[in-house]
């Protein structure tokens, strides 16, 4: 008997030629040669090797270290807290003014003013989110709409964004209503007493009531960004909100710009609404960073719009470290902050005019910063860091969005000091700021015009402008530049006009050129 071992010894024997030797892999000369398995194998591991290498890309160190945050959109502007510390009370007084709201009666209109970061938005999005939450409870018809007027700055994009949102909300009630319609239909057809437990009186009267939906579904069209006259759109935006029974709160944030660009023609309609409107009643809560700014209103919509006026103060630094760790318990993870980071970050902004806003993003932006450097905690270098970084990023912005005629001024100020010239005084920005102009084809203003725009650029902080004196000679400014000299030239001449100056010597040469 054959030992099944031996069998399967054979099965598995290479095939042999007529010479009887094994031409697996050509020959019996080839015993060296790996088995077939492994060589798939070794290529797999080369190929996985070179695969690991070749997929290491920008991101992959980024990744292997543990993150700083749990909740970065804590630390942003645009979070609206559950809790706003040291604003109890300037939340009170809205929340006391506007709870005439849930009982259907219209609430006096509010102005609330405060510095940039001293958490107007931010209280006022609180109170308006509990009062659309308390109105849904006690099924009142309770409505808060918010308009960023930095944005959108014109009356007629104003009213067309609120006619907009009016007019979706409707379409969806009607939407509901006629859905509702059609199953009491639906109903009523298979059994006529189900009209018993409805307010109207026959199929027929059902049927007329979806037609009617039908045709006030039909009336509401989409008002366009632009196009159509004042007139029209002022209409659709009052016949949207009138169209059934609801307290409106319009809140208006940013509204001294709406008034600086559109003047007060889109107050004086909003707050004169109410006498014609026969469902609905509006509200108006103006929110500004200018205390003056009502100065310029008309008497009339002045003591309408500001029935009640709400002041926020500037935090101060220990107010600002109460509200960054409230922040920070829920951004960062467990003990990422070191002991001085926020008092740090509290007491920069503090100099900032109490700030918040200034305060979150310097520890956002340090905390980012940690990130970048793999580490484990924030640390107060990391602020400072973050300071200049911001502080930077400030002047970038501003340089950037300046008039062109600003900016020929602040070029020829940098290309002075880039030249070695101290003490620089308005003469001779003035005769580098004529060159300038005709190289690249702009008007020239008078010299007390651009005595005035270095005044401006003065109150930017972008320059240092001194008034000295020269005894006998009379006084002249001295000038010099407040911010990094090659960061704002490079902002600079991104400009496409200013891009255009191929050689900026001649003019440094002929400073003194009358």
């Amino acid at each position: 008997m054959t030992d099944p071992t031996d069998e399967t010894e054979t099965a598995i024997d290479p095939p042999e030629d007529d010479a009887g030797e094994s031409t697996a892999f050509g020959g019996a000369d080839d015993r060296s040669t790996p088995d077939l398995d492994d060589v798939v194998l070794d290529n797999l591991d080369a190929g996985s090797a070179d695969a690991d290498e070749a997929s290491r890309g920008l991101f992959d160190d980024l990744l292997e270290g543990e993150p700083i945050f749990e909740n970065k959109e804590v630390l942003r502007p645009s979070y609206t807290p559950h809790k706003l510390p040291h604003r109890e009370e300037q939340i009170n007084n809205m929340a006391t003014i506007l709870v005439t709201a849930l009982r259907g009666d219209t609430p006096s209109n509010i102005l609330i003013y405060g510095k940039t970061g001293t958490g107007k938005t931010a209280s006022a999005k609180f109170v308006s989110e509990e009062l659309e939450t308390t109105s849904q409870k006690y099924e009142v018809p309770c409505e808060v709409e918010y308009i960023n007027c930095e944005v959108t700055d014109t009356q007629y994009r104003v009213l067309a964004q609120l006619a907009n949102k009016f007019i979706n909300k409707n379409l969806d009630v009607i939407d509901e209503r006629i859905a509702e319609l059609e199953e009491l239909q639906s109903r009523v057809h298979e059994d006529p007493a189900a009209l018993a437990d409805s307010k109207y009186d026959s199929l027929a009267a059902v049927e007329d009531a979806i037609e009617a939906a039908e045709a006030d579904k039909d009336e509401f069209e989409e008002v366009p960004m632009t196009g159509w006259p004042t007139d029209r759109v002022y209409s659709s935006f009052f016949d949207a909100v009138d169209y059934h029974e609801r307290v409106v709160v319009i809140m208006l944030d940013e509204i001294d710009k709406l008034v600086e660009k559109s003047g007060d023609d889109t107050l004086y309609n909003l707050s004169r609404m109410n006498s014609e409107l026969e469902n609905s009643r509006v509200s108006i809560m103006g929110i500004s960073n200018d205390l003056k700014f009502t100065d310029f209103l008309d008497p009339r919509v002045k003591s309408s719009l500001g029935e009640e006026e709400i002041v926020f103060p500037p935090y101060d630094a220990n107010q600002l470290r109460d509200i960054l760790q409230a922040r920070a318990d829920v951004a960062f993870k467990g003990s990422a902050l070191t002991e001085d980071v926020i008092p740090l970050c509290a007491a920069f902004a503090a100099q900032e005019h109490g700030d918040a806003r200034r305060a979150l993003d310097l520890l956002r932006t340090a905390g980012e910063l940690a990130e970048r450097d793999q580490i484990d905690d924030v640390r107060e270098d990391h602020v400072r860091q973050a300071q200049e970084k911001i502080e930077l990023d400030r002047v970038v912005e501003v340089v950037r969005t300046l008039p062109t005629q600003s900016k020929i001024v602040l070029f020829a100020i940098i290309l002075l000091e880039k030249n070695g010239v101290h003490n620089i005084n308005t003469g001779e920005v003035f005769n580098i700021y004529k060159n300038l102009c005709a190289e690249i084809d702009a008007d020239v203003l008078t010299q007390r015009r651009v005595t005035d725009l270095i005044s401006e650029l003065d109150m930017l902080g972008i320059v240092n402008a001194v008034v000295v004196s020269k005894g006998r000679y009379g006084r002249t400014k001295e000038i010099s530049l407040s911010v990094p000299t090659e960061e704002t030239e490079a902002v600079l001449l991104s400009d496409s006009r200013l891009g255009d100056i191929d050689d900026v010597q001649p003019f440094v040469q002929a400073r003194f050129d009358n």
